[in-house]
């Protein structure tokens, strides 16, 4: 029993990483994104990673954007986009560059 629990606990974290990585279809593109306002920049260093809409089950949501840190010093956030496809649309995650 004590030999599963981690590897139990090593298949959950693996399912969950690669369930933000499987490739989401959607026959039809999200709608315009609405004004998001970008207040001021939270620290010296970080960086606006712009707002996106999200697939989730049946429809899109909006994911807010908000500032995050970057990874390195120089690094710059490429952000994620509906991209068009035969027969409907794919996301294409942000990245830091």
């Amino acid at each position: 029993m004590k030999k599963l629990l981690p590897l139990g606990i090593l298949a959950l974290a693996l399912s969950a990483a690669t369930a933000d990585a499987a490739e989401v279809f959607v026959h039809f593109g999200p709608p315009p994104p609405p004004r998001e306002l970008v207040v001021m920049q939270v620290r010296p260093g970080y960086a606006w990673v712009p707002g996106y809409y999200q697939w989730r089950g049946n429809r899109y949501h909006w994911r807010k954007g908000y500032w995050a840190k970057p990874p390195r010093r120089g690094a710059a956030w490429v952000p994620g986009y509906w991209s068009p496809r035969r027969g409907g649309h794919i996301w294409i995650s942000g990245y830091w560059r």
